[in-house]
């Protein structure tokens, strides 16, 4: 209990505070790129699947071969192979900016993924409605199919930073700093028990944020679509 207790004191947030900035822009940052290049793969994933758009089932089966191999990769192995670029790019392999690739490349497959599931749960006959009215490709992308997935998107779009969150925790044991850096260098090696409950905490409270807020949003779509 006096643990607990300590684990929201000043001195231990003076060592806790610092961090948090260190994950919300490492959070943040990645997150922007994986929307981009996340949605841009998930995009190609659907669109030249068998029944998508442009059916082609050498690249499709190629490239989905790539995300595939990518996303089975531990999160700590892809750190361990992205460092060598982080030096080459910004010329260090430590701290918040070091990692952003990282946890770039451990996200984008999963996220292109999600997109792929929710994008191909859109109906088929709306798709081909449009289709036969002569809407191109790019209309049908962006006015049918993904207005019609924005609710699941969303929430897995909410399940993409969640997922993120916990790489920079990983990714705090390479030098990336942030709250993962805390709790295993104060909370792990020092056994400091109250810096770690302060970290996880802190990891809790930003979770359940984006897990609630992503819930709401997708909520809202559905309900407004409903009125309509």
């Amino acid at each position: 209990m006096e643990t607990f207790i300590l684990a929201f004191s000043k001195p231990v947030w003076e060592i806790v505070a610092p961090s948090i900035l260190d994950t919300l822009y490492m959070t943040a940052t990645a997150t922007l790129i994986t929307a981009v290049f996340g949605l841009i793969c998930g995009l190609l994933l659907v669109v030249t699947d068998k029944d998508g758009l442009r059916p082609c089932r050498a690249f499709n089966a190629f490239f989905g071969g790539i995300t595939n191999a990518v996303l089975s990769l531990p999160s700590m192995i892809v750190i361990i192979l992205t460092l060598p670029i982080s030096k080459l790019i910004i010329g260090i392999t430590y701290g918040p900016k070091a990692c952003i690739i990282a946890l770039s490349v451990t996200c984008i497959p999963m996220f292109a993924r999600l997109i792929e599931t929710s994008l191909l749960e859109v109906s088929k006959g709306k798709i081909e409605a449009v289709k036969a009215m002569g809407a191109k490709d790019m209309d049908i992308i962006l006015k049918v199919m993904v207005p019609e997935a924005l609710p699941s998107l969303i929430r897995n779009f909410s399940v993409t930073i969640i997922a993120l969150i916990s790489v920079t925790a990983i990714a705090g044991s390479f030098g990336a700093g942030g709250l993962g850096d805390i709790a295993v260098r104060y909370g792990y090696q020092r056994f400091r028990s109250d810096i770690l409950i302060a970290a996880v905490s802190t990891l809790l409270v930003l979770v359940e944020f984006i897990q609630i807020t992503g819930a709401v949003w997708s909520k809202r779509i559905l309900k407004k679509r409903h009125l309509i």
